[in-house]
């Protein structure tokens, strides 16, 4: 009997991870690979696991305040603000247009600071170094800004129930106003740099391709099915807060490739301008906090689910209370979980250098993964 030609072929196994630059974070990947080529692609989860769920049915909900920071530390303000939504719902309280004003603008400045972090961090793992320069410059700014109004840079705890925990000032309003010129202007130098760069071009156009059919399977959303066609977008499907008061536009792209899902986030950026842009001019006076919040959050029986948009996709926080000041459970639902769920079935086939191309066009951060 002759053998068959798979019986010559010859793979190995091929960690990626957990510490590997691409993965962002301690991500594992498994692969089984027939030379350059990827044959299997295994996520290997839970390395950072750190039990916010269960921290936030054990605590009151002002004390899970802290926690949403560190699920996603890219974009923090898209975490909170799903949370304090949540927590408002069930208590019935009504959010002064102040505050609400505010929450779009220091969220929609904490996506942008996401995408910054992605583009340069995207760039560096296909070998470009000079784009992270600029991202992080960029980027400084709204650290700077968020520190100025809330004490802190990173892991920030700036949203409250009923509102924010200070109302914003002249300097920070000059200072965003400020921020908002100087990104407009310099948009056009990062697409000449990376967007028009005929190296990058080849490397992610026509690579990593997301069918509709397999990006609505695995429930992926975000820039991730925004970039396989589908305008998706929670803050214009299930609006919130005061983003119907604001007018832009959900960026999306039919080529399903990496380059889609990068093209979507760069329009994305100059979204995020535009809302903040309009957001100060239209920012109305009152309270920044809704009076006579109770001192000790004891919601009613019952159970909500908010979603919210999230910097990588639809964010969902599920909370059932059994009347007492903690929850009885939460869950919570990040775009990451799912939009790395098609990664092994996305990856066969393709050459080991096209899967870091891949990881990166996902966005992945992966504390929001693990919780």
């Amino acid at each position: 009997m002759i053998p068959s030609q798979d019986a010559f072929k010859e793979t190995f196994i091929l960690n990626m991870g957990p510490q590997h630059p691409s993965t962002h974070g301690v991500l594992r990947v498994v692969l089984k690979c027939d030379g350059e080529y990827v044959l299997e692609a295994e996520p290997v989860i839970g390395y950072g696991h750190r039990m916010h769920e269960k921290m936030g049915e054990v605590r009151d909900h002002r004390g899970f305040y802290a926690n949403v920071s560190r699920m996603d530390y890219a974009g923090p303000m898209c975490f909170a603000h799903g949370h304090i939504l949540a927590v408002e719902k069930l208590l019935g309280i009504e959010v002064p247009q102040r505050a609400e004003y505010i929450r779009v603008i220091t969220t929609e400045l904490s996506r942008i600071s996401s995408h910054l972090l992605w583009l340069g961090a995207f760039l560096l793992d296909l070998g470009a170094f000079t784009p992270i320069l600029y991202a992080f410059d960029d980027r400084e700014i709204i650290y700077d800004l968020m520190e100025d109004l809330s004490g802190a840079r990173l892991t920030i705890s700036y949203f409250r129930v009923g509102g924010v925990a200070r109302d914003v000032d002249e300097n920070f309003l000059a200072g965003t106003k400020a921020f908002v010129k100087r990104l407009r202007g310099r948009m056009p130098m990062y697409h000449n740099l990376v967007t028009g760069n005929v190296i990058f071009q080849k490397r992610v156009m026509d690579v990593g391709h997301i069918p509709l059919d397999m990006a609505l399977k695995y429930g992926a959303t975000g820039a991730v099915i925004r970039g396989s066609g589908v305008p998706y977008d929670v803050r214009r499907a299930e609006p919130y807060s005061a983003y119907p008061d604001f007018d832009f536009e959900i960026p999306y792209f039919t080529e399903c490739d990496c380059f889609a899902r990068y093209r979507v986030r760069m329009i994305e950026i100059e979204q995020s301008l535009r809302i903040v842009e309009q957001a100060i001019a239209k920012l109305p006076d009152g309270e920044f906090i809704a009076p006579k919040v109770p001192k000790i959050l004891k919601t009613p029986p019952g159970e909500v689910y908010q979603a919210v948009e999230a910097a990588r996709g639809s964010l969902g926080y599920y909370l059932v209370s059994d009347g007492t000041p903690n929850p009885y459970r939460m869950k919570i639902r990040p775009p990451s979980y799912s939009n790395l769920s098609l990664l092994k079935e996305l990856s066969r086939g393709i050459l080991l250098s096209d899967l870091v191309a891949v990881m990166g066009s996902l966005d992945l951060v992966i504390p929001e993964i693990d919780r």
